[in-house]
C-alpha cells in the first residue's frame, strides 16, 4: 500500500525527491512512500546488487561457480563500491540488455538498465523485489537465485566497509546493505540511495530508499536515514 509522504518526513528542500518502500518479512506487508513527480530514480551504485545477481544467474545457467576473479570483483563492487569492478562485471554479463533480462527474471518490472550503469532507473518497490529474492527467496518462496548465490550476496552485503555502512542501517541492527551516491552532471545535485535488510524490535525489514536533488552527499545521507527510520518505525506499529 502507498501512504502519504507527509507521514514519513517533514518539510524537504524543493529540489528533493524520494521513493521509499519497506516490507515486514514476517507478514509480507509492504508500505511505500513517494515525494516528487518522477516515478523512477537513478540507481547510482545500488545497481551493483543487480549486476551481481545477473552474474550469479549467468553462472548458474552455465553450470559453473563464479571464477576467483569474479568473486574478487564482486567483493570489491559490493563491499567497497568499486566502480571499475562493476564495469568489468557488467561486461561479463553482456551489458545493459542482459542486466534488464536478469531484472525481469527476478521480477523487477519498473527498472531500465543503462550502459552507464549508475544511470539505470529504478523504483523502491522494484528494489524490494530484488531484496526479497535475495533474503526471502521471492514473494512465493521461489527465486531463480540458488541458495549459494543468495548466501554469497548476503555475505558481501554484511561486510560493507564502515565508511559506507550508513543509510538503511540507521533504522535497525544487523544491517546488510548497499548504498549509492553521485552528483548529476546536469545539475550538480546529488542522488543518494540505500537498500538492504535491518532488524528492529525482533523483526526483519527490507528497506529501499531512493532520493535525489540534494545539495550535498551529507544532506542526502541525512534524508535517507531519516526516511528509513520513519518507514521502519511506521511498519513496526502495524502488526
Amino acid at each position: 500500500m502507498r501512504a502519504p509522504d507527509e507521514a514519513l518526513v517533514g518539510t524537504v528542500d524543493e529540489n528533493v525527491t524520494y521513493d521509499v518502500a519497506v516490507r515486514d518479512t514476517a507478514t509480507g506487508r509492504t508500505t511505500a512512500y513517494r515525494h516528487g513527480p518522477e516515478p523512477t530514480h537513478p540507481t547510482a551504485s545500488v545497481v551493483k546488487l543487480g549486476i551481481l545477481a545477473a552474474l550469479l544467474l549467468r553462472t548458474q545457467d552455465t553450470g559453473r561457480e563464479p571464477t576467483s576473479q569474479e568473486r574478487v570483483s564482486a567483493a570489491d563492487m559490493i563491499e567497497r563500491s568499486d566502480n571499475d569492478a562493476a564495469t568489468a562485471l557488467l561486461k561479463v554479463i553482456g551489458g545493459a540488455g542482459e542486466l534488464d533480462a536478469a531484472h525481469r527474471r527476478l521480477g523487477l518490472r519498473e527498472s531500465a538498465a543503462a550502459e552507464s550503469w549508475g544511470l539505470t532507473r529504478t523504483t523502491a518497490t522494484d528494489q524490494l523485489t530484488l531484496l526479497d529474492a535475495v533474503f526471502s527467496g521471492g514473494e512465493r518462496g521461489e527465486t531463480p537465485l540458488g541458495e549459494r548465490s543468495r548466501a554469497f550476496m548476503v555475505d558481501l552485503m554484511t561486510h560493507v566497509v564502515p565508511d559506507q555502512a550508513w543509510g538503511v542501517s540507521a533504522a535497525g541492527s544487523a544491517p546488510a546493505l548497499k548504498n549509492g551516491w553521485m552528483p548529476l552532471s546536469a545539475t550538480g545535485l546529488w542522488v543518494v540511495n540505500s537498500v538492504g535488510r535491518v532488524t528492529a524490535a525482533d523483526r526483519d525489514y527490507l528497506v529501499a530508499v531512493l532520493s535525489g536533488g540534494h545539495p550535498t552527499k551529507d544532506a542526502g545521507i541525512a534524508l535517507v536515514e531519516a526516511a528509513a527510520r520513519a518507514a521502519v518505525s511506521a511498519a513496526g506499529r502495524v502488526r
